[in-house]
């Protein structure tokens, strides 16, 4: 547990100051609780001497508890403030952790589990700073401070309080390690569930229209039940704890208070020092009351950090090179020269030796059936995979020397599966640059045929679109995602089957707009459409991870091979599905 915990060590470091600062203002709170005791005892010794003169006692009683409630306020505020702000450091550097990852790690870790880590792990940290810390300075400064003063009131019946000590220990430890692998079930059974709620809503058109509402309420009723029952089994440990430890520290009490009567009654200490004593008593064993709730605290803190700290520790896949020596501006020339690329040490690769070189300003689209490596090749080229180094150049410099954030902010990608935010459309649109001009953004939606549907809209550019563009349709979303791409008027567009939901018209509208509006500047544009692909200056046909084709339109009908196929395939009104039948043979 003090391994995990140990882990956070830099993140609060930055607030040491004030967490010291709260600590010792505790420990001044403790001192002044237990003066009480003793101004009480001369208040119990003068009635039993029958002094009637208390003012003294009560005039210090009072304004020891001022004292103290003004300490203690101080002490809470800059321990939770340091919890505030330790929990808002730990938020923004795992979610600039995140931007950095690549899609090796998003494919091992769910949106849900990671929501719940950036959100309820975050929150137990937390807690432990800002009321573990307190529970803390409780149990260890409220013990000492007690025993201090019981040991100067009577040393012989402070030795009653030792005896159950052993017990509570071993105790203690048993429990501890209970409780952390309780700890550990609950947040990955709350992972479990923020991923199933998330999946769900993702998906909820899916499940409407496949009439699959039961069977979903039913899968999660039962991760719901496994999520109570693990946290069942923590409240139970905790309840145990929360029984067994003050009954077994009220067996010190009662020992005390047979032995202490028997010294009253032998004159060996006051009345009032039997009194204080018990009041010292009560303070010192105060902690085992929290004892509970503060190893929750710390075990479910230390399985927050290492699930905070198994993200922070996990390398970016891909990184930046030290020392770039690149041009600022791309033009557009790509090469590829012997390209291998799989996902993982033992995968078939899906590039395999591929060689191929695009001239700046040419139009290129690259055909293939599903899983021949076109949407693996143009990640190569933003390196939003592990590209290997001298495979792929751009302008005859690897792209493994560009900084990513040069590159990519020069190459627009408009990827297949069209994701928009659930913000107006003028904000989706301009992402990258929100101070653009009206002008240019309906330029652009016009150009992608999108600005009809947008000028039907209520609200027009400042319809808001619903998460992931849910109140758009498929076609609508691509032309979106389209406009998107193009106002950037970036050196070299990449266009990965993005006009799969439009119609041959607005096809049609779309590719004279971009050899109008990309001519000089290189575009790349994967499609199973061969009405698509004559536009291009060429056309690329892999399979397998090589090129098994290349060449113009017309070239390639007169060659007869896979493409010329396709082209009378879909000529004459077969699906075009059967592109993947062709590809084979």
């Amino acid at each position: 547990m003090i391994k995990s915990l140990r882990k956070l060590g830099r993140f609060v470091g930055r607030y040491r100051g004030r967490i010291t600062g709260g600590i010792c203002l505790f420990l001044v709170s403790r001192l002044l609780e237990a003066t009480i005791p003793l101004s009480l005892k001369v208040g119990v010794d003068r009635i039993a001497n029958g002094n009637p003169d208390l003012f003294m006692p009560v005039l210090s009683i009072v304004a020891v508890v001022i004292a103290r409630f003004i300490v203690v306020s101080w002490a809470r505020i800059a321990v939770r403030r340091a919890g505030l702000l330790v929990a808002f450091d730990l938020r923004r550097a795992l979610y600039a952790h995140l931007q950095s990852l690549g899609s090796r790690f998003f494919s091992q870790y769910t949106i849900g589990d990671m929501m719940t880590r950036a959100v309820a792990d975050i929150a137990l940290v937390q807690r432990l700073i800002s009321s573990g810390t307190i529970l803390l300075v409780i149990m260890v400064f409220a013990s000492l401070v007690a025993f201090s003063f019981m040991l100067y009131l009577s040393p012989l019946l402070t030795l009653c309080i030792v005896p159950p000590m052993p017990l509570i220990f071993f105790y203690a430890q048993r429990a501890k390690r209970e409780m952390g692998i309780a700890s550990r079930e609950v947040q990955e059974q709350l992972s479990e569930l923020g991923t199933q709620v998330q999946e769900n809503f993702a998906g909820i058109r899916t499940i409407q229209a496949m009439v699959q509402e039961q069977n979903e309420i039913s899968g999660f009723r039962r991760t719901n039940q496994a999520y109570a029952d693990a946290f069942y089994r923590q409240a139970r440990i905790n309840s145990m704890m929360d029984a067994i430890l003050p009954s077994l520290t009220a067996i010190s009490t009662i020992a005390i208070l047979g032995f202490g009567t028997h010294l009253v009654l032998t004159g060996d200490i006051s009345i009032g020092d039997l009194t204080a004593f018990l009041m010292l008593v009560s303070m010192a064993v105060q902690p085992f009351r929290v004892a509970g709730s503060l190893v929750i605290l710390f075990q479910r803190a230390a399985v927050a950090s290492d699930r905070l700290f198994d993200v922070f520790e996990r390398d970016p896949e891909i990184l930046d090179d030290p020392n770039p020596e690149v041009s600022e501006i791309i033009r557009g020339k790509i090469e590829f020269r012997n390209l291998t690329f799989a996902y993982g040490p033992n995968s078939v690769p899906v590039l395999d030796q591929l060689n191929l070189t695009i001239e700046r300003g040419e139009s290129i689209s690259i055909m293939g059936r599903v899983g021949s490596g076109k949407t693996t090749l143009l990640k190569q080229i933003v390196r939003m995979l592990d590209t290997p180094t001298g495979c792929v150049f751009v302008d005859d410099v690897d792209v493994c020397e560009f900084p990513l954030a040069q590159l990519r902010a020069q190459i627009a990608l408009v990827p297949q599966d069209p994701f928009l935010f659930g913000e107006p459309l003028r904000d989706n649109l301009t992402y990258d640059d929100p101070g653009r001009a009206i002008d240019q953004i309906w330029q652009a939606a016009e150009s992608a045929d999108f600005s009809e549907t947008v000028d039907a809209m209520p609200e027009k550019m400042q319809t808001l679109v619903g998460e992931r563009g849910v109140t758009l349709s498929g076609g609508e979303k691509q032309r979106a995602t389209l406009a998107r791409g193009l106002i950037r008027h970036a050196p070299l567009l990449i266009l990965d089957d993005c006009f799969s939901s439009v119609d041959t018209e607005t096809e049609e509208h779309i590719l004279g707009e971009l050899n109008r509006l990309r001519r000089g500047r290189t575009t790349l544009l994967v499609s199973h459409r061969v009405s698509t692909a004559r536009h291009s200056d060429r056309i690329v046909i892999l399979d397998d991870g090589r090129i098994v084709e290349i060449g113009t339109h017309n070239e390639l009908i007169r060659r007869g091979g896979i493409y010329a196929e396709l082209e009378r395939i879909q000529r004459e009104g077969a699906s075009e599905s059967d592109f993947a039948t062709i590809s084979k043979h």
